[in-house]
């Protein structure tokens, strides 16, 4: 299988996957439409993604939505990696269409080729995401295990930002493995949740393995730092490099389980390679939740730029309040190992981000967008 299609290889994981791929032996395919909100309006100049991967790669700029792209980028590969798709959670509640179109419709055209065309194909790993769970699992002292409802709006507005379950006391949050409820509270988690089931419920009955990696919060160098829409520690970069302040929803103590883009690509590699993951879900994170004011507050520290932090008690209707990884069966089934701690990944992060100019800061653009819809509070 050296022949491996990625579709939205020039986004940020998937150009790291395709260097890495590369200095494996591989041979490498790269769907991708260069989308303005990552890459910019001149991304054959000013993407640093795309730049990385050209001329390395055979490159189609194209979209997933398109059955002649697919039918091209498909033609005489063994393996396809599927991250093309729109991300952000918040973006999602207000382009519904954009994302369903993208994410389901696109893959849908995938499997339909998959199970109607001839091809060479043997496997597909498609990027799931720590969304589909919607909140964590919890224990309570009462009840067990539990999986508390998505947040009301009621509760929100009154400052009660941690989850709470009917009939049981303070809840104690653990990890969230791959058998834990999947009950996504935002469109893209609904997206999410629909690429990993048509492709784990497709492909095996056309005798072609299918592996689900749901990815908790990617970060590192060469992540876009221009996309206003998703990744704290772009958001916050952006805006602390402008000298502007850092308004922090809730209260602050809302977490995640942040995964260095090293670790993630060593995982996918993994699950291309290793047969023991074929036709299963693996979660791919650290296992370690991390709040927000921890990130902006190092975020801050590590730049050495004082810019006021205001937690405002704010918030996203969709968000979710905590999760982080049970990283037990990726480890016992792939001998998967994150190598790359939270602070150390945070100065390798921010040391890229330092040598990179500063860019425009259009996190309130973004903001006021969701306030119009009526989805920020």
């Amino acid at each position: 299988m050296k022949n491996i299609l990625i579709t939205g290889g020039a986004g940020f994981i998937g150009s790291n996957l395709a260097l890495k791929l590369l200095e494996r032996g591989y041979s490498v395919t790269v769907l991708d439409n260069l989308s303005p909100q990552i890459h910019g309006e001149n991304p054959e100049k000013t993407s640093s993604l795309f730049i990385s991967i050209k001329d390395k790669v055979r490159f189609i700029r194209g979209s997933v939505t398109n059955k002649s792209d697919w039918e091209k980028a498909l033609e005489g590969q063994h393996v396809v990696v599927h991250y093309a798709a729109e991300t952000g959670t918040g973006q999602s509640m207000y382009e519904i269409k954009k994302y369903v179109d993208t994410n389901i419709n696109g893959t849908a055209i995938l499997l339909d080729l998959l199970v109607n065309k001839q091809h060479e194909i043997r496997k597909v790993v498609v990027a799931s995401s720590r969304s589909i769970y919607g909140e964590g699992k919890y224990l309570s002292k009462e009840l067990g295990v539990v999986y508390p409802p998505h947040r009301g709006e009621i509760d929100m507005e009154e400052g009660k930002f941690e989850v709470s379950f009917p009939g049981s006391s303070e809840l104690t949050l653990v990890g969230t493995d791959e058998s834990s409820k999947i009950h996504p509270s935002s469109v893209y988690g609904i997206t999410k949740q629909n690429q990993e089931q048509m492709i784990l419920t497709v492909c095996p009955t056309v005798n072609i393995a299918a592996v689900a990696l749901r990815y908790q919060n990617v970060y590192g160098p060469g992540q876009s730092l221009k996309n206003p829409y998703t990744g704290i520690l772009s958001i916050f970069s952006t805006q602390i490099k402008n000298g502007n302040g850092i308004n922090i929803f809730e209260d602050g103590k809302e977490s995640r389980d942040f995964v260095f883009i090293d670790d993630v690509v060593d995982a996918t590699i993994l699950s291309i390679e290793n047969d023991e993951a074929n036709n299963d879900v693996f979660n791919v994170g650290t296992g370690v939740a991390t709040d927000v004011l921890t990130v902006a507050s190092s975020l801050i520290k590590n730049y050495g730029m004082e810019v006021p932090i205001t937690i405002s008690g704010n918030y996203r209707l969709g968000d979710i309040r905590h999760n982080y990884a049970d990283l037990s069966k990726i480890k016992n089934k792939l001998s998967f190992e994150p190598l790359v701690g939270f602070q150390q990944g945070l100065k390798k992060f921010t040391d890229w981000v330092n040598t990179q100019s500063v860019q425009e800061d259009n996190y309130q653009k973004s903001i006021q967008e969701m306030k119009d819809k009526g989805l920020y509070k």
